[in-house]
């Protein structure tokens, strides 16, 4: 998916009782993987994922209660292209659309301010397209169809 920036919606309020972060500060690659696989990701090797982070420009961590209830993360080539990855918030939680929407609105907010006119891309679960649509992201621009190997 690719977003197309012409209008914005406001932006959504983090509901009372959750905490934002999104410094580069390390995450425990073992909480993220589990948060994951709670969303319906396959198991990975927490090495795998703790590479995966160590590798990523930044992330973005809900907090309720001080547990991990959502993740994103994001790569770049620090130029002209970023990508949002395990775009991920807990299924049981009950603002979960909300939540999707935070974490997505304040990734964009960063990378506008830092790599103004990238292209942003990512791969989403269903559950989170209609959150991408409010925020300008559309479905195979063009005809273009995203395509996945897993090794």
């Amino acid at each position: 998916m690719m977003p197309y920036f012409r209008s914005q919606p406001p932006p959504p309020r983090l509901p009372q009782g959750y905490g934002l972060s999104c410094e580069d500060l390390p995450v425990n690659a073992e909480a993220v993987n589990a948060l994951l696989q709670r969303c319906g990701a396959p198991a990975r090797p927490d090495g795998r994922i703790a590479l995966a982070l160590e590798r990523s420009a930044w992330t973005m961590r809900l907090e309720r209660e001080n547990q991990l209830v959502g993740f994103l993360r994001i790569t770049s080539d620090q130029a002209l292209n970023a990508n949002l990855w395990d775009l991920a918030v807990l299924p049981e939680e009950p603002q979960r659309e909300k939540l999707l929407a935070v974490l997505v609105h304040a990734a964009l907010c960063r990378l506008r301010k830092e790599l103004p006119g990238c292209s942003i891309s990512l791969a989403a679960v269903p559950e989170a397209l209609p959150v991408l649509e409010t925020y300008g992201f559309i479905t195979d621009p063009n005809g273009i169809r995203a395509m996945g190997l897993n090794l």
